[in-house]
C-alpha cells in the first residue's frame, strides 16, 4: 500500500515553503513585485523542481511576466543555494519556474459566475415586473 504523501511529494511542500522565505526576504527586485509561490513539483530523483509562482502586481500584463519570469530563472542559482544551507538534502534540486495561470484563471470564473447571477437577477425582476403589469 503506497504511502499517503510520497517523499518527493513531501520534500516539495518544504521546498515551496523555503522559496516562498526566499523570494520574500532575500530577492529585492522591484521589478518582480510580490510572488507568490503556488506549487512545486519535484521529479522522483529530486534532481529537478518546477516551481509554479503568480505574481500579484504584475495585472496580467504578458510582457512584464515573461521578464519576471526571465529575472527568477537568472536569480535560479542564487535561490538553489539559499536553498540548500536551509534543506538537508543530499542533491538540491535544478530550479525552473513556470507562470501559473489557476489563481488569474479562477478569478475569470468567478467574475463570469457573478455576472451570470447578476443577469440573471435583473431579468428575473424585469419579468416579476412585467407579469405585475399585464394583471
Amino acid at each position: 500500500m503506497a504511502k499517503e504523501f510520497s517523499r518527493t511529494r513531501r520534500v516539495g511542500q518544504q521546498i515551496q515553503r523555503e522559496i516562498a522565505l526566499i523570494l520574500q526576504r532575500e530577492m529585492k527586485d522591484p521589478r518582480i513585485g510580490m510572488v507568490t509561490v503556488s506549487d512545486v513539483e519535484v521529479s522522483r530523483d529530486l534532481n529537478y523542481a518546477k516551481v509554479y509562482v503568480t505574481f500579484l502586481q504584475l495585472d496580467n500584463d504578458a510582457e512584464r511576466i515573461k521578464e519576471a519570469l526571465a529575472i527568477l530563472t537568472e536569480a535560479a542559482g542564487y535561490i538553489r543555494s539559499l536553498l540548500g544551507s536551509a534543506m538537508r538534502l543530499r542533491v538540491v534540486p535544478e530550479l525552473r519556474f513556470y507562470y501559473d495561470e489557476t489563481l488569474v484563471e479562477g478569478m475569470r470564473m468567478s467574475n463570469l459566475v457573478s455576472t451570470t447571477i447578476r443577469d440573471d437577477k435583473r431579468r428575473m425582476a424585469e419579468a416579476g415586473r412585467s407579469e405585475e403589469e399585464e394583471n
